[in-house]
């Protein structure tokens, strides 16, 4: 039985052509530009309407064959066009075209028969794909087989060894919950896998502002190593060598503050006023630094290897665990003092663990929220020590802007955290 015809039936179809208005014109205006094409902005229109008028009326005529019908003629329809295209033009042999319009004509389809939301969503995708012809190549030319591995150990990671993790504690303190450490080193791994791909989407040859702010999502430390080791270049400029040290600082202030919000989002209030004052004073400070030394050649880029890998992922799940049983046997046996030293010494090989373990102890028990804030401010800070004398060790000029650097830091977050308390 037939439906009148309504409102949101018209929806329906407005949506599909102007998806295949959008795809069409996109590929006419590639048919323009390479001279040659074998559909374009009234073929890809004729192709929504009719996968829009196959699913409606197998719908409406509760004929499911319909559709399956519709789908099989535009099939033919575009094997046609293709082979024909192939005669005339044998160097263009291709199928991104003949597959948009065989997307097309089912986001058509979709359209009318209650996915209006998923044809827009696909529609809008395939398009961008399109569009993005020479970006998404050059992309591609920029991964390795090392990356493609990486990206397969990711999802082994995720969707193989996870759900393999018991989600109880697994030792007599309750410190240990396999599955939930597995999750907090996925999400590790996946704010540095973000860092290293926006390094290598930019490039190294960008200058030192640029590459020193996105491989600092990667490793702040692997940041600082470089640009230490780049001071003793000759022609190096402290300034800037300095500027892109403390930019990677305040990113990496950022990530922690991330990282926290994302396992006890109730201790965001509270982290803000410190991770806010040190990440300003550390990019305000890199940024005076690196307009010191605008006149002089940049330095090369921070040479970031790809940070994920199941062998990195096992080590800090080994840290993280014991940062947790530290915390644990701390909060039985020591005061508030103990559990700082504890994130002190965490702190001097890496901040996350100890930022995730104090996060999910706010999560569970809210009175410690004060504490673990404390904790977190206290890890950074040890941290960015370790780091600031990897720097100072190298001497000369680089040495003191660091030291200088890392003071206002450490003042900043101290007094933001003071300043929040007393308030």
């Amino acid at each position: 039985m037939t439906q009148a015809f309504s409102f949101a039936v018209a929806q329906d179809f407005g949506t599909a052509l102007l998806l295949g208005a959008l795809l069409g014109l996109e590929r006419e205006k590639r048919n323009v530009r390479e001279g040659f094409g074998v559909a374009g902005l009234r073929s890809f229109v004729m192709l929504a309407t009719l996968g829009a008028t196959g699913g409606y009326l197998g719908v409406q005529l509760q004929q499911a064959w319909m559709l399956p019908a519709t789908i099989l003629a535009a099939t033919g329809l575009v094997v046609a066009g293709y082979f024909a295209g192939l005669r005339v033009r044998p160097e263009q042999v291709g199928l991104t075209t003949e597959l948009a319009a065989l997307v097309t004509c089912l986001v058509g389809a979709l359209a009318t028969t209650g996915h209006r939301e998923i044809a827009i969503g696909l529609g809008v995708v395939t398009a961008t794909l399109l569009a993005y012809k020479q970006p998404l190549h050059a992309m591609v030319g920029r991964i390795g087989w090392d990356d493609v591995l990486v990206g397969l150990r990711l999802l082994l990671a995720t969707f193989i060894v996870l759900p393999l993790l018991p989600d109880r504690a697994i030792d007599p303190w309750g410190a240990i919950n396999l599955q939930k450490l597995w999750l907090l080193v996925l999400l590790i791994s996946g704010l540095s896998l973000v860092g290293y791909i926006a390094s290598r989407w930019l490039g190294p040859g960008r200058g030192i502002a640029v590459t020193a702010t996105a491989g600092a999502l990667a490793s702040s430390t692997a940041v600082t190593l470089a640009l230490t080791r780049q001071s003793r270049q000759e022609g190096a400029v402290p300034s800037q060598l300095a500027g892109g040290i403390l930019l990677a600082w305040g990113v990496m202030f950022g990530r922690v503050l991330v990282a926290a919000a994302v396992v006890c989002p109730a201790m965001l209030p509270k982290l803000l006023p410190a991770f806010v004052a040190m990440a300003s004073t550390s990019l305000l400070v890199g940024v005076l630094f690196l307009r010191a030394g605008r006149h002089a050649v940049v330095a090369e880029g921070v040479p970031i290897k790809n940070p994920f890998s199941l062998v990195a992922a096992g080590k800090f799940a080994a840290l993280f665990a014991l940062v947790q049983l530290l915390l644990k046997l701390g909060q039985e046996h020591l005061p508030q003092s103990g559990i700082h030293a504890v994130a002190a010494l965490a702190g001097l090989t890496d901040v996350d663990a100890i930022t995730l373990s104090m996060a999910e102890r706010a999560r569970l028990v809210a009175a410690d929220t004060d504490l673990a804030v404390t904790a977190i401010v206290v890890a950074c800070a040890s941290n960015t020590l370790v780091k600031a004398g990897i720097a100072i060790g190298s001497g000369r000029g680089l040495g003191r802007l660091v030291a200088l650097g890392t003071g206002l830091v450490c003042l900043a977050g101290f007094a933001a955290l003071l300043v929040a308390r007393v308030a």
